[in-house]
């Protein structure tokens, strides 16, 4: 048995959770979310905790177990207190700007490269070299982010690139001439 799964997950009291027998709604002060109940898991409503039950003993439904509980620990608080994830371009000539629900970069190309954020993603550009990204959905919200970084992910010698801001770029020593 998974020991996340076994958890219950705790419902502060802005957030409502509404259960049928094949999806899970949560709402709260940020908006709603939805996931579907996967067959082999039971979700149970008790006081203000959910708790998730397995319904057969595979290892397949041991995996599904505490990945399903985290999921759904995620949904509650992203629509109490959402998510943020922040990103940060470094290089000469490097930013990036937002246009309503669309950002323009400008990341070394012959071109500026837009993206256009998907529903429920704010952005906001601090400095033109700071982006920060919010939502509800922590699954879109990192999708959203690892989409931005494939533009032009951090190179290894110069350290040119979009990174995340947590994120450790390891630095190689350039080549050398010989004689």
């Amino acid at each position: 048995m998974s020991r996340v799964g076994k958890k219950p997950i705790p419902i502060p009291k802005e957030v409502k959770v509404m259960l049928s027998d094949v999806e899970v709604v949560v709402k709260g002060p940020k908006g709603e979310l939805r996931r579907v109940i996967p067959p082999e898991l039971s979700v149970v409503l008790e006081g203000d905790q959910i708790i998730v039950h397995p319904l057969e003993n595979s290892q397949k439904v041991k995996a599904l177990f505490g990945l399903f509980r985290t999921l759904l620990a995620n949904m509650v608080k992203g629509v109490s207190d959402g998510f943020e994830r922040v990103l940060e371009i470094q290089g000469v000539g490097y930013k990036a700007e937002a246009q309503g629900n669309q950002l323009i970069f400008s990341l070394g190309y012959s071109h500026p490269v837009p993206f256009q954020l998907p529903e429920g993603i704010s952005a906001q550009v601090d400095k033109l070299t700071k982006l920060i990204l919010k939502g509800i959905d922590r699954d879109l919200l990192g999708l959203t982010a690892a989409r931005i970084r494939r533009f032009r992910p951090p190179e290894p010698y110069k350290g040119k690139g979009i990174k995340f801001q947590e994120e450790k770029i390891r630095r190689k020593v350039g080549k050398t001439g010989s004689k």
